[in-house]
């Protein structure tokens, strides 16, 4: 048996201040610095050795994975870990930075929340959901993390809530119709139990 974690980094200051931050590359506030080294006391109480860590390019998510890391004791792994772009979060393009409040106030909150969780209906500029997963998330996924896991190998990815939420899709454990249910809280990791390449447990450590 081996081991899948999902983790998304801690609060931002973008998270905090309810911006949307996209490609935006934001800080982790106090408070996604304290979920970052509970994440990493929570790994390291899941006994969990991991044999490669994966993260996206963005300071939030790569910030995260160290902090957890080093309260985990393993702080090599942050030095061997994989950054790459198609892990990042969803490009939310013109609304990038934009209070969600007031955007809701300017074109309606229906609007807004087809651009925020429609699968296939990008906001101005952007990304959906399904760019994030086919174009993205998967292609990188396929080629770079499952062969390692089909090797048996425990594998961390360190990302954000989009990317995250992709990585639901092509796992198969949720579909887009029903990724709108699924929430990736920050700073809590996701944990999935595998055999022979497939998932037999999943559950988060709290």
């Amino acid at each position: 048996m081996n081991y899948l974690v999902l983790l998304r980094h801690g609060q931002s200051e973008w998270n905090l201040a309810n911006r949307f931050t996209g490609f935006k590359d934001v800080p982790l506030t106090d408070k996604g610095r304290e979920e970052a080294r509970r994440a990493g006391e929570l790994l390291a109480s899941g006994g969990i050795k991991f044999d490669q860590v994966f993260s996206s390019t963005q300071m939030r998510a790569n910030d995260t994975a160290e902090i957890a890391l080093n309260e985990a004791g393993t702080p090599e792994l942050f030095e061997s870990m994989i950054r790459h772009e198609d892990l990042r979060e969803r490009d939310y393009g013109d609304l990038t930075g934009l209070n969600k409040d007031e955007t809701r106030e300017k074109y309606g909150d229906d609007q807004v929340h087809i651009w925020r969780r429609s699968y296939d209906t990008p906001p101005p500029g952007g990304e959906c959901l399904q760019d994030v997963v086919e174009k993205r998330v998967r292609p990188y996924y396929q080629e770079e993390i499952k062969p390692m896991i089909e090797e048996g190998k425990n594998i961390l990815i360190a990302a954000h809530g989009n990317s995250l939420r992709a990585m639901l899709i092509i796992l198969g454990v949720e579909t887009p119709e029903t990724i709108n249910q699924a929430e990736m809280e920050t700073g809590v990791p996701l944990v999935f139990e595998l055999e022979d390449g497939e998932i037999i447990k999943r559950y988060t450590l709290t």
